[in-house]
């Protein structure tokens, strides 16, 4: 069965009849290693062809729908067709013609990639592999289409009629007349980098990373390879642009394309709703980084996104509804802001129903009162909310972290949940590391599908340098040492914003950002109000592991590992925090530690699973 994205449930609302048809045909005809695309906007230019489909020996193959009757086309030729409609005489471009544009226009996208075309020869800068063009005619038969003059315009062999595409058709007749439409044929496979590299250019949307133009001023030479860490694999992409309306859960691990997803289905949603949007996440830094891509869409007047806290108190100053005092305890103050919302949301001083969607990133942080709250900030008539949740990176709450079900604080999750196991952030060799050191937390729970699960995540097997683990005399010496790397990281070409060290008390971020401006390197750090978190400013972000959450970077530094705890700190928890802030690192990572500990024994233990790699 070939993989349709956006599944055929996702976008049978806006197919005609005839694209319906076509569509199970495909997937019942073709096998697995199909892949076709429905109305899906393709290159920058967000051309929407009604199908694309791609397969590794094949190639690539654009399709133009059409239900047309034969009595309502009044005349065609090679540019245009002239239909007979309830509203009168309608010019249209010729179907065939417009899928020619759409196959050159991919085409021409996909040959500005090096590793896509011929490097010589009598084919030298035309694409690898095999492309071609067709129509499919639901409504006219074959005896129909030749007993007319069409095929003078619409020559026969691009041409799929009624009677090709029914359920009882043979799937070998039904590939024969797709595979006819292509005008050479080659006897050779697309690897499956090469088939990524085609979907990394044709839709934007699912690049995991935002980057720079791959291309220089010349538009001739790639500088940027996309790899699995930069593009969604099938199944996130199927996932993102099928997610139907109602609510929806995402449990994934860490690294698993989350975040990607949320904004792809906040970029969606912005086109459809009418009301605003509201992304919810617990911490600031993500909040920061949330915003950041929302404004790189151009969705900030549409989508609001703010930390849950945040939100509470807007919501109380708006309405006018009383915010609590401050008395010093910055955790009360918000835990009195969030009860007295709840309390003006129940006695109806606070509207409920305001949004058309909520979607919250890292929802392992949030409470069950909170979950309770916001589902009714979603209006009845979109009703649409996507949780995304891991909850091996819930490190909030301690030992009075609950368990429940997402039906008992009105999340209607039950058979509407998604399971995402591949980590796509980390390297083998940190993905190994961080899981043997996390093993008894990431012992998978049998939850139910209303529950939720603890999930191993699994790697894609990118390599990478193997982390570091350093011992030194001082924390000073720690300092001076990640200093040190970070410069030199910096003189081989790494941007200071690819770097980040993660820290887990105040007194270690402290002598970090000593040595670092010892050392004159610019950096970010929280505790810094002159020097608020902003993404794109090249700079190291020094931040709490806490804060590291939803975060990635290339160079990733964890100092001061096993630290001595404070008497009510837990020791899952604090192994919960390392884990988080080890998968923040995508391709080197290095960590240092003075005396011995529990956690430093650990560590070691950990890093033994390097060799057998």
């Amino acid at each position: 069965m070939a993989t349709l994205i956006p599944t055929i449930g996702a976008c049978l609302s806006r197919m005609t009849s005839g694209e319906k048809r076509f569509a199970y045909r495909l997937e019942d005809k073709l096998e697995d290693d199909y892949y076709c695309w429905y109305d899906v906007p393709v290159g920058e230019q967000t051309l929407h062809p009604d199908f694309v489909v791609l397969h590794p020996s094949r190639g690539l193959l654009v399709l133009e729908v059409k239900d047309w009757k034969l009595d309502t086309i009044q005349t065609i030729d090679k540019q245009q067709a002239a239909l007979l409609t309830g509203q009168g005489l309608k010019h249209v471009l010729n179907p065939l013609e417009q899928a020619r544009q759409y196959m050159f226009a991919v085409t021409n996208l996909l040959s500005r990639d090096p590793q896509l075309i011929w490097p010589s020869g009598s084919l030298q800068g035309k694409p690898s592999f095999p492309y071609g063009h067709g129509v499919v005619l639901t409504n006219i038969s074959r005896k129909q289409f030749d007993s007319t003059n069409m095929g003078d315009v619409l020559p026969s062999h691009l041409v799929i009629c009624q009677d090709e595409m029914t359920e009882s058709v043979e799937p070998e007749a039904f590939q024969k007349r797709l595979w006819e439409m292509f005008p050479i044929k080659f006897n050779r496979l697309l690897s499956m980098p090469q088939i990524d590299r085609i979907r990394w250019h044709m839709f934007p949307e699912i690049r995991i990373a935002a980057q720079a133009d791959m291309f220089d001023d010349a538009g001739q030479k790639m500088t940027e390879i996309p790899d699995l860490l930069r593009v969604m694999d099938l199944q996130q992409e199927q996932l993102a642009r099928s997610l139907g309306e109602g609510h929806r859960v995402i449990h994934g691990v860490a690294g698993s394309g989350k975040t990607l997803i949320l904004g792809y289905r906040a970029e969606h949603l912005a086109k459809l709703c009418q009301r605003p949007i509201l992304v919810l996440c617990y911490n600031k830094t993500l909040a920061t980084k949330l915003e950041a891509m929302v404004a790189a869409k151009g969705l900030q007047d549409k989508v609001n996104v703010v930390t849950f806290h945040a939100w509470c108190v807007r919501q109380l100053k708006t309405y006018n509804a009383g915010v609590p005092p401050k008395d010093g305890d910055l955790g009360a103050y918000f835990e009195a802001c969030v009860d007295k919302l709840i309390h003006s949301v129940d006695q109806k001083i606070i509207p409920s129903a305001q949004y058309d969607a909520v979607l919250i990133d890292e929802g392992h942080d949030f409470k069950p009162e909170w979950f309770k709250l916001v589902v009714q900030m979603i209006h009845p008539d979109s009703n649409s909310l996507l949780v995304l949740y891991d909850d091996a990176q819930s490190i909030y709450g301690g030992k009075k972290k609950l368990r429940f079900s997402f039906s008992s604080v009105g999340v209607q999750a039950q058979g509407r949940t998604t399971i995402l196991k591949l980590n796509y952030r980390n390297t083998t060799e940190i993905l190994s590391v961080a899981r043997a050191f996390a093993d008894d937390l990431l012992a998978p729970n049998d939850a139910e599908d209303d529950q939720a699960p603890t999930l191993q995540p699994m790697s894609t097997g990118r390599r990478g340098p193997k982390p570091l683990l350093v011992k030194l005399p001082t924390l000073r010496d720690e300092a001076d040492y990640l200093a040190s790397k970070l410069a030199q990281e910096n003189k081989t070409g790494t941007a200071w914003s690819e770097m980040a060290i993660i820290y887990r008390r105040y007194g270690i971020g402290s002598a970090l950002a000593d040595s670092l401006q010892r050392k004159g390197i610019p950096f970010q750090w929280q505790q810094d109000k002159s020097h608020s978190y902003s993404p794109a400013h090249d700079s190291v972000k020094l931040i709490t592991m806490h804060s590291s959450k939803g975060l990635e970077f290339p160079l990733v530094c964890i100092p001061g590992i096993g630290a001595e705890l404070k008497p009510d700190d837990d020791v899952k928890d604090e192994a919960r925090l390392l884990y988080v802030a080890m998968t923040r690192a995508t391709h080197e990572l290095v960590m240092t530690h003075g005396e011995a500990t529990g956690f430093t024994d650990k560590m070691q233990q950990a890093m033994r699973t390097l060799d057998s790699l």
